[in-house]
């Protein structure tokens, strides 16, 4: 009998969980979207865009900024690109802002750096200062810094979580130079990775090398809740059981550690690529339940 590694998953059960080009054939073809809509936005922004703007001290430390066309203060949506936390880039998922934009939601979308070049905690870090510096300097490209949300999808849902349980009283921005007092209004993480444990014990984690302690302080199911706002956690029904697992155990998590908007929603028909893809088309169902949860529509 095969030995369990996780739950009640031995260790070929709990990879082909997380091997989503495994369940879904069609991911080159969904990554020659992701770029050729990216560039159509670009192009489509251009003039209006501000590209690779610095936020941080490190060369990866770079966003991209999509204004909305508004008479005042607009709702911003940060955007935090999954890839496993090992690949792609702000420039692949440009096309967030077509589907944002549209709805009078300034669209930013954040760089990282990727593993091994750096740790878990350094990655997180990266993040959580592009969001500090998104809400201190949100009034200066027309942004609401009090409608301030975040966004993210796979691995970049579990940085939309960490960024979700940062101690905001606490943490100070370098570039910032000062406490942030601000903190974001929401948080949508979608087909995010909340529980690193099995990921530290599937097949990513010979790329990854995560250790116990990177693990326990970077698994948001372990940690304190967002002190406010909505905290909603999105995944496909066609993503199966694990991923499905790792958004409903967050709301209950954090639900359970006091904060009662934190909440899961399974979205029928979409598998681990079509649920973000969803978010280039302002008409998508997606795409206007989180822009209406901005903008108050």
């Amino acid at each position: 009998m095969s030995q369990k590694v996780f739950l009640d998953y031995d260790q070929a059960a709990l990879d082909a969980q997380y091997d989503n080009r495994a369940k879904v054939p069609a991911f080159p073809q969904y990554l020659e979207r992701y770029r050729a809509q990216s560039e159509s936005a670009r192009s489509r922004y251009v003039g209006r865009a501000r590209l690779d703007a610095p936020v941080g001290p490190s060369a990866t430390e770079r966003i991209d900024i999509f204004p909305a066309a508004s008479q005042g203060p607009a709702p911003v949506l940060v955007f935090i690109h999954g890839g496993y936390w090992l690949m792609l880039d702000k420039a692949d998922f440009s096309f967030v802002a077509n589907g944002f934009v549209p709805h009078g939601v300034t669209t930013v979308v954040i760089n990282y750096a990727l593993i091994p070049a750096v740790r878990m905690d350094e990655l997180v870090r990266q993040c959580r200062q592009a969001v500090a510096w998104v809400l201190a300097n949100a009034a200066n490209f027309g942004g609401d810094p009090a409608r301030v949300a975040v966004a993210g999808h796979s691995a970049g849902g579990h940085l939309t979580a960490m960024v979700g349980a940062t101690d905001w009283a606490r943490f100070t921005a370098p570039m910032v130079r000062r406490p942030v007092a601000t903190r974001p209004s929401a948080g949508f993480s979608i087909s995010g990775l909340h529980d690193l444990v099995p990921i530290s014990r599937c097949y990513l984690q010979q790329s990854l090398g995560l250790s116990e302690e990177e693990v326990a302080r970077n698994s948001p199911v372990s940690l304190a809740a967002p002190e406010a706002g909505s905290w909603l956690a999105l995944v496909g029904a066609k993503e199966g059981p694990e991923y499905q697992r790792q958004s409903t155990e967050l709301a209950r998590c954090w639900k359970a550690a006091g904060n009662p908007r934190a909440s899961a929603q399974i979205l029928d028909g979409h598998d681990h690529f079509s649920i973000v893809m969803a978010l280039n088309d302002p008409n998508d169902p997606l795409t206007l339940q989180i822009s209406d949860a901005l903008t108050g529509r």
